[in-house]
């Protein structure tokens, strides 16, 4: 917005420094006068003086003094302001110079260079502390700037492949009216209802990115038997056993979204197992003044390089398989990461050492009184 123009910092810390340089040379000859020159007669005459001795002095009165002195304080005066002022000048310059490094900064992010660093040099103080904190704030927004531009662009392929798998399906209905209409009528369900997943997907996860929800004390326990008792048949038929251990464990929060991130979580656990025997387990618990969600699942090994890109949208782990019974839309665990991250929690993935992966979820808990008494701590 446009705004009055005004004095520039330089020229303001300039006339500060002028001014107290000049203050401090008042207030020192105020010293002098009072100090010293009060107590010299104030007769025209000359002052005569008797010493122990019999010498007589003869010395000037305070009319004779304060001629002589008015006019050397008054040139040092003089020479202070002036002083003042080119010192002033010069180290309100040599001080606000980072300033003039931040502000350049700041204006080539405006225009959308997020690449720039200041990277100050020198010792530690707060200028150096505010360009470090600033480069730190551009290193983010350039990170946050990429992540949404795969993001888009990851997207915008995802949504685009089951929209041209049903032209196609159109196009060859069209070229041939003889094909079996309920082939096609099956095949675009399954590609409509892919798409119809994603596109939810992807309205959840910008709902638990704003964090518009409603808070309500929630029983991750319960969440977890209501997740497990939906995935059963799935983790029937793939022949896994699917446990819930644990006790209650409260945390805070929408209840649809962590129940999404439960699911979300014991889904991948089944689907991304070994193809027979497998086991999934999901423990919940309080601890340390909050609660415990631990999804552990056998599976094929994990590269431990690998582990920490899986929160990522639209990225799929090696060997992480794709069936036709759930194909999923890539957005798994980015939906659980974004959750988690919406509730002011923390999630750890950790490869297991005979294949499979261990998610844990750590929530804070409710403020006292408005849950029910967490059971002992988990051991």
């Amino acid at each position: 917005m446009p705004r009055r123009p005004g004095h520039g910092a330089r020229l303001k810390l300039t006339l500060s420094y002028a001014g107290f340089l000049l203050l401090a040379g008042a207030l020192l000859l105020g010293v002098v006068w009072v100090f010293v020159l009060r107590w010299l007669p104030v007769d025209d005459a000359t002052t005569l003086r008797k010493t122990f001795h019999g010498v007589i002095i003869v010395g000037p009165n305070r009319s004779d003094l304060l001629r002589g002195f008015a006019p050397a304080a008054a040139g040092a005066l003089a020479f202070l302001l002036v002083f003042g002022l080119l010192g002033g000048w010069i180290l309100a310059g040599r001080m606000l110079a980072p300033l003039d490094r931040i502000a350049a900064a700041a204006r080539a992010a405006a225009r959308g260079s997020l690449s720039h660093r200041i990277r100050m040099t020198g010792p530690e103080d707060e200028f150096r502390e505010l360009a470090d904190a600033f480069d730190t704030m551009l290193e983010q927004l350039e990170s946050q700037v990429a992540e949404q531009r795969r993001f888009a662009a990851n997207a915008s392929h995802e949504l685009r492949t089951p929209l041209a798998i049903s032209r196609t399906l159109l196009e060859a209905a069209r070229d041939d009216p003889a094909r079996e209409r309920d082939e096609l009528v099956e095949r675009l369900h399954t590609v409509n209802a892919r798409a119809i997943d994603l596109t939810e997907a992807l309205l959840l996860l910008s709902r638990a990115d704003s964090g518009t929800f409603a808070r309500e004390p929630v029983d991750l326990s319960l969440l977890a038997e209501e997740a497990a008792e939906t995935l059963l048949p799935l983790a029937e038929r793939r022949r896994t056993s699917l446990d819930v251990t644990g006790g209650t464990a409260w945390a805070v929060g929408s209840a649809a979204l962590l129940l999404r991130m439960v699911t979300n979580l014991v889904q991948n656990a089944v689907v991304h197992n070994l193809p027979s025997g497998g086991t999934v387990t999901v423990h919940t618990a309080p601890r340390h003044g909050g609660s415990v969600l631990r999804v552990e699942n056998t599976g094929p090994a994990l590269p431990a390089e690998l582990v920490p890109t899986l929160t990522e949208p639209f990225r799929r782990g090696t060997e992480r398989i794709r069936t036709a019974e759930h194909a999923g839309v890539g957005l798994g665990l980015a939906l659980v990461h974004s959750v988690v991250r919406a509730h002011d929690g923390t999630l750890d993935l950790t490869p297991r050492p005979g294949g499979g992966l261990l998610v844990t979820v750590r929530l804070p808990a409710p403020a006292p009184g408005t849950a029910a008494e967490p059971g002992p701590p988990d051991r």
